[in-house]
């Protein structure tokens, strides 16, 4: 049996930016509602359900989408596995494919809340991990480098250890 997926846990809260077209991306086999497009790399290092990924890639750039056609992107417990330098053009090339008034939605560790967690616990901290500061403020200011983003909703310390961002596309 796999284990349960990380975006099992927002999928409630944040379910009304889940409307219309849309695409989760790093999915792992767990989508976060049944009608996203699942999104992960040939060989994804976890398995957290038995949902289809739809499309195998790199998710720096979504390529399989022209701009404009969704109404959210979804991303949970990825963007902190890439450079810290890399955000800002990751999340302008995330929000390339959304429609004017979609949402970008990022459920992310915190990462020093995450690795205290896992001291406390034990639990070996995940070395695919790559930014030391990563928290819903990282996040939220380098939505702020994309002028056509705004910021709706911010949640810290959601969960055990995570936070929830959500960004809305305006006219560019």
């Amino acid at each position: 049996m796999s284990p349960q997926s990380e975006s099992s846990q927002c999928r409630d809260r944040l379910r009304e930016f889940f409307r219309g077209s849309g695409v989760d991306l790093g999915c792992g086999g767990g989508l976060v509602v049944p009608h996203a497009i699942g999104v992960d790399m040939p060989n994804p290092y976890t398995k957290v359900g038995d949902d289809p990924i739809h499309l195998r890639g790199d998710a720096r750039v979504l390529h399989w989408f022209t701009d404009g056609c969704l109404d959210f992107v979804f991303s949970s417990h990825l963007l902190e596995d890439f450079p810290a330098e890399e955000t800002v053009s990751i999340l302008h090339e995330w929000q390339r494919p959304l429609k004017i008034g979609g949402h970008l939605v990022i459920y992310c560790p915190d990462e020093q809340i995450f690795r205290e967690h896992c001291e406390k616990t034990g639990q070996p901290h995940n070395g695919a991990h790559q930014i030391p500061d990563f928290s819903a403020a990282f996040v939220v200011g380098a939505l702020r480098l994309l002028p056509w983003m705004e910021v709706v909703h911010v949640a810290e310390h959601v969960d055990t250890y995570a936070f929830e961002v959500v960004a809305r596309k305006g006219a560019q």
